[in-house]
């Protein structure tokens, strides 16, 4: 059996630990800027490494970066250790890769237009519900037309396309408002301004480059460089929770583990639920509800557990609370709220002793052998065994380009897709006539019968794919002139044989 992952120790000096195989019932580590919630992140973070589960995480002030190096024994921390009676405690560095959307502070991290989808497409974009529903359009004409989408260029040249056919496409597909397409394109130009065309294309982030351990059977933390990507908050939220999904689609149900597969930290979580319709939300609640199944463990941290919305919040078993300001009534209404979705403990009033907490302290609640949760705990958080602070540039070069991904995503691959085919006029399967190109050469054969094939259409005229008749030359004489002309052909004939 694994043994438990300790994290903090009361003032009795009793061990507050995570059990591994309840490690995927989820998570939530709250509190205020400046309270201790990026240490209790590093120290969870290191320690399910240290068991060999690999850990997911977005490095978003820079300063978790310094879990690649090992920690340094300083007098302050020193005497902490010592009044935790922590004996064990030993400087240690944790394997680590780098990712970053931007490939500027680690491997580049991309993910292709259809991964996504439209409804997380739609939330980068800003669209509403009937410009998603436009959108959604795009998706599947480019599906029923085998048009990739990888990158944002795809997706313009898509977007374009319908546009330019909308009379032809709402025929089967439903209306095309061009005040729509306008949107979606006005969108796209602003997620280009922001960067965000880095982010898609491929190579395309394998999931299982997650879940890697090492040889020594340590599991590799993934940081994400996220301090400039944070710049730009709805594209970090929506990557996160892109990433939620694939694994949430790609892993196989494995049911309850002795440990978990994966644990992912959504750190600023408050980001994932700002502006999300119905869909986002019920999307990512059936996400918390079924990815521990598949070995899954999600944190959220984040200043304020209003932040979660109620039907996530009871998904979250592992709780930690740092201190919470209540300064304002909705301060107030958080501390009420984080004190009564805890197992109250008859010793101490946890709705006082949120905003009395000191840094690096906690209220803390982690499930039992049962599943249920243990009576919350007044404690203070071990410090990690690797460094609390950033790396240097060229600490972080090293470890880069010392990686075993080194060189996989570092070269974008850039194949024929939707913008290819579109721009050089390819025939696009079951598109409308104006859209094909029929041009032959002269003399050359086609599948349609070559030269006389295209003879007889300049004479006779030729149906559509959508079955609309087009006009030869033989069509667009006058009815006067062509039945005069086929009168003078019938005398003639019939003229000849009573002759014979």
């Amino acid at each position: 059996m694994i043994k438990p992952i300790v994290i903090a120790k009361t003032a009795n000096l009793d061990p507050l630990a995570i059990l591994p195989n309840m490690a995927n019932r989820h998570g939530l580590i709250t509190g205020a800027t400046g309270t201790g919630k990026t240490v209790t992140l590093q120290k969870m973070a290191e320690s399910f490494s240290s068991i060999g589960v690999p850990v997911f995480m977005a490095d978003v002030k820079g300063d978790l970066s310094g879990i690649g190096a090992s920690g340094v024994l300083s007098e302050k921390l020193q005497s902490r250790l010592t009044s935790l009676k922590v004996d064990d405690w030993q400087a240690n560095a944790v394997p680590v890769t780098f990712w970053d959307v931007y490939g500027e502070q680690g491997h580049p991290v991309r993910a292709t237009v259809t991964s996504l989808g439209a409804l997380l497409i739609s939330r980068l974009l800003g669209l509403n519900d009937v410009q998603t529903g436009v959108l959604q359009i795009v998706f599947k004409v480019a599906s029923d037309k085998k048009l990739l989408l990888l990158d944002l260029k795809d997706l313009k040249a898509v977007v374009r396309y319908v546009g330019e056919n909308a009379n032809d496409i709402k025929i089967n597909y439903g209306n095309v408002s061009m005040a729509s397409i306008g949107a979606i394109q006005r969108g796209l130009l602003t997620l280009e301004e922001q960067g965000g065309d880095q982010f898609f294309g491929e190579p395309m982030l394998a999931i299982n480059d997650l879940m890697r351990i090492n040889e020594e059977g340590r599991g590799i933390v993934n940081i994400l460089a996220a301090d400039k990507l944070y710049n730009s908050p709805t594209l970090y939220s929506t990557f996160l929770l892109w990433l939620l999904s694939s694994l949430y689609d790609t892993l196989p149900e494995v049911g309850d583990l002795e440990k978990p597969k994966l644990v992912f930290f959504f750190d600023e979580a408050h980001l994932l639920f700002t502006n999300a319709n119905n869909a986002l939300l019920e999307k990512i609640e059936q996400i918390v509800r079924l990815i521990r199944s598949k070995g899954v463990g999600v944190y959220f941290v984040t200043q304020n557990p209003l932040d979660v919305p109620d039907r996530v919040l009871g998904q979250l078993g592992n709780r930690v609370q740092h201190a919470l300001r209540a300064f304002s009534p909705r301060d107030q209404k958080a501390v009420k709220a984080a004190a009564q979705t805890m197992r109250a403990n008859p010793d101490f009033d946890a709705e006082e002793a949120i905003t009395a907490l000191g840094v690096g302290e906690a209220l803390i609640s982690f499930l039992e052998e049962k599943g249920t949760p243990a009576i919350v705990q007044r404690a203070m958080i071990i410090a990690p065994c690797s460094r609390m602070g950033a790396l240097t540039k060229e600490e972080r070069n090293t470890l880069i380009n010392h990686s075993f991904l080194y060189g996989k995503y570092e070269e974008r691959v850039d194949r024929i897709s939707a913008f290819e085919k579109l721009s050089e006029n390819k025939e696009i399967p079951n598109s409308s006539p104006s859209s094909v190109n029929t041009t032959t050469k002269p003399g050359t054969t086609n599948e349609d019968g070559g030269l006389l094939q295209v003879i007889k259409e300049f004479l006779f005229g030729r149906t559509g794919p959508r079955g609309g008749q087009y006009d030869g030359i033989v069509q667009k004489t006058s009815k006067r002139m062509t039945t005069k002309l086929i009168n003078q052909i019938l005398n003639a004939l019939l003229g000849g044989k009573r002759r014979k």
